[in-house]
């Protein structure tokens, strides 16, 4: 006889997930659950009265997402400045569909958050976008010690097309990549992959004593002359490892993003590109997170954020 109880289900002491589903339906259960949630994340210390001029006591609404002062009556409305601004949609369903971004490993896609919500494909599509908008990349800390760049190209392949890299008229679009092992990757989508554009990336992401590989091309020449150790690895010679020297890391991430693309979108425009590179980027730069890919989402929940009121 097994010793569970099925009407109290615990996660396994085997299992390596941080939130279970019942887990998450137990933390959020509605929409209240949720707007006090995000009330304790925006204002931790209270939230701040502009007419008593300090922080005080506020009491929700009944039946409105806003908090009133119980001093002098002043309204407090929390999602203002959040992606949830103007949003029509229950909170209880924007927590699941970032719940359900957030338990994939290589994103979901806008129809299935529509199947999986009830709601219209449009609804899912502007939501997932919004919720995309949280993950950009605004850490500052410069990459170190050893770090691989490479470049690669997404979209595609037509027939009657080469492989290999693609000329200046080809439908796909170059993405510059960096990643200090064991470490923070940080990719970009780049109108060329020529030096003029490729080095101001470097110079800004990585500090000059950072030890860098690269495979052969040309663009990378200038590494040395300004002022960073680097090597190749050369990829023509069908030498892919010499000691230390491999850009094996950052292309294991490019094939993380290709085949997330290619099985979950299938095609991405270069419009929102960088707003998938995005989202690949902060899973692999979070998969070590101690409170799990969840709460490493919803923390980056804020107002005023780059996609909020548009």
């Amino acid at each position: 006889m097994s010793k569970s109880n099925r009407n109290d289900p615990r996660r396994s002491t085997a299992s390596q997930s941080t939130l279970t589903f019942y887990e998450f339906n137990g933390d959020f259960p509605d929409d209240a659950a949720c707007l006090e949630w995000i009330v304790g994340h925006l204002y931790p210390d209270g939230i701040y009265c502009p007419k008593c001029e300090r922080v005080t006591k506020h009491h929700r609404v009944k039946n409105r997402t806003c908090y009133s002062c119980q001093f002098c009556g002043h309204d407090e409305y929390p999602l203002v400045g959040t992606i949830f601004e103007n949003s029509a949609t229950s909170l209880k369903l924007w927590f699941h569909a970032i719940f359900l971004m957030s338990q994939t490993r290589c994103g979901i896609s806008a129809k299935q958050l529509e199947r999986e919500l009830g709601v219209t494909y449009k609804t899912a599509w502007r939501m997932a976008n919004k919720i995309r908008s949280l993950l950009q990349d605004d850490d500052d800390t410069p990459l170190s010690g050893t770090v691989e760049m490479d470049e690669t190209y997404v979209g595609g392949r037509r027939r009657g097309t080469k492989r290999g890299r693609p000329g200046k008229d080809s439908h796909k679009t170059p993405v510059f990549g960096m990643v200090e092992r064991q470490g923070r990757v940080v990719a970009k989508a780049v109108p060329n992959t020529k030096r003029a554009e490729i080095m101001p990336h470097v110079k800004k992401k990585v500090l000059p004593e950072a030890m860098v590989y690269t495979d052969e091309y040309t663009v990378y020449d200038s590494l040395n002359r300004s002022g960073y150790k680097h090597d190749r690895v050369h990829h023509a010679e069908e030498i892919y490892v010499a000691g230390d020297v491999h850009t094996n890391t950052i292309e294991g991430f490019w094939s993380l993003l290709k085949r997330g693309i290619g099985g979950v979108y299938h095609s991405v425009s270069s419009k929102h590109l960088q707003g998938y590179l995005d989202e690949y980027a902060f899973r692999y730069n979070h998969r070590e997170d101690p409170g799990g890919m969840f709460n490493a989402f919803v923390n980056r929940i804020e107002k005023g954020g780059p996609e909020a009121a548009s």
